[in-house]
Parts: C-alpha cells; structure tokens; sequence
C-alpha cells in the first residue's frame, strides 16, 4: 500500500509509466503519484483500476483516445493548474505512440509543470534484448499498413540510423516483415513478443527468415532491424550498373541483389531501373 505520509506533489501534469506486461513492473513512486492524483487520463480505464492494490485510492479516471483528445486537452490542463493530473498509456511511458503526446504539447503551450515519473519502456527494452546498435536508432512508432509507403518509410528511416525500432500488431508482423525483407536487402531483424509476460520471447533472424515464423504470431510486438545507413547513389549510375550487368548476361534479381551491395541501395530501386525484356 501507498504510504499516507508521502510528501504532498506539487500541482502539473505527470507522465507516469505503466507496466508492459507484468504488473510488479510498476513502481512505488508511480503509484504514489497515481493515488495523489485529482484526475488520472488514460488510454483505457479498466486497465489502470489493475494497478491499485486493494484498498488503495482509485482517484477519478478519464479515457484519453485518439478520437477525444483535443475535447479533453482543456479540461485535463485547467486540472493541471491547481492539482496533479497524471497521464497513463495503455503500457509503458505515455506520449509514447499514444495521445499522450498531445496533451504534453498543450502543457508545454500553456507553461504548466511537467513532470515524468520513469519505468518501463517497450521501446527500450527490446532494443536491448536485440543486441544490435543501440547507440543510433531511430523509433518509428506504428508504421504504414501499405507496402509501397511502409517501405519507403523504412528507406528514408535507414539512411539516418544504424537500428530501427517499430511497433506491430500480431496479425500484421509477418506481412511487415516481408516488406523489410524487400525494401532493405533482407537485413538482420529481433522480435520481441510478449515483453515482461510468461511467454516472453526475443528471436533473432533475417527479416524474411523471421516473417515465414511469425506468419501466426500473439501477443504484442516490437520489431528491432539492423540496417546500415542507405548510400545517396544517383539513378543514372544505377541505370547504367543495371544496363551494364544485363549485357553481361546476369540474371535480373541477382543483378539487383548485387546493386544493393555495392551501392547500398534498396535492391527494389535496382531491380526496377533493369529496363524494358
């Protein structure tokens, strides 16, 4: 239980983590935070009346979604100005690929106090159990569900940063996987599924290796990628690497393959400048 003696918070908007998974994740200063709270906004409210102990305070709980946010900003920021409101996602450190974000700029806006109360971070913890760079990665939060944008998105993220970090849903990690596997040359992949939680699992393999395993996959995902910083190459010096290796006599795909090598460009770009059979 939360100690009654605890010193009393100062008013402000509080960013409080939330557990991933286990709930013995969340800590006593988190939850003193959240009994001392005159509103707690979160993404799911049955989800956070989890993190009382019995007995303990359940203080007012408002949802805070993508559809309300911006009706809630004022409310949740006036609440800000005499009292603390704390903000929870629906896992992890709110702000974080939630609406949380919003309301954060809107305080930032409107100079009320912020304040983070740290603890658990997918994001974080899956870049770690990765083993890949974790000295330069880029979190792209949810990605596009097309595969032509979702690609390119991933293109334009590897030419900055040496490790990606994106968020996916069960039902679409195999089909995101494959989209990696193609856009940036099959590069080394972790997922990390189940974080915190009795089937935990952290698996290491090509991205293409990796989406025929996952082609049934449960529980929440994080998608760690591996891929060195894509080279800006000029399409007429790809064209006429293509053109070149087609009078050779090589084979388009392989072709391709090489390209990307060579010049560390998407083997897709490649593949398509081969020029007309």
């Amino acid at each position: 239980m939360c100690d009654s003696s605890q010193t009393a918070l100062a008013p402000g908007l509080y960013l409080v983590a939330t557990p991933i998974g286990n709930l013995g994740d969340l800590s006593g200063r988190a939850l003193a935070t959240l009994t001392q709270a005159a509103l707690v906004a979160s993404e799911d409210t049955r989800t956070v009346r989890r993190l009382f102990p019995q007995g303990v305070r359940i203080p007012p709980l408002v949802s805070l979604t993508e559809h309300n946010t911006e009706q809630r900003i004022p409310m949740l920021l006036a609440t800000a100005r005499d009292s603390v409101v704390a903000i929870v996602s629906e896992a992890g450190m709110p702000g974080i690929a939630d609406p949380g974000a919003r309301v954060v700029d809107a305080a930032h806006e409107a100079a009320i106090p912020i304040r983070v109360i740290p603890g658990p971070s997918a994001v974080v913890a899956a870049v770690a159990a990765s083993g890949f760079d974790a000295s330069d990665f880029a979190f792209l939060g949810f990605v596009p569900r097309r595969a032509g944008p979702l690609a390119e998105r991933l293109r334009s993220a590897a030419r900055e940063a040496r490790t990606l970090v994106l968020f996916e849903s069960p039902r679409r990690l195999s089909a995101t996987l494959s989209v990696v596997a193609s856009a940036l040359d099959d590069p080394r992949c972790s997922v990390s599924r189940e974080i915190s939680k009795i089937h935990e699992e952290h698996v290491r393999g090509r991205a293409s290796e990796l989406a025929e395993r996952y082609r049934e996959a449960r529980g929440e995902c994080v998608v760690v990628v591996e891929s060195p910083p894509l080279a800006d190459v000029s399409e007429t010096d790809l064209a006429a690497y293509m053109a070149e290796m087609r009078r050779a006599g090589a084979r388009r795909s392989a072709a391709a393959v090489e390209a990307a090598r060579r010049f560390g460009c998407p083997r897709d770009s490649a593949y398509a400048l081969w020029g007309d059979d």
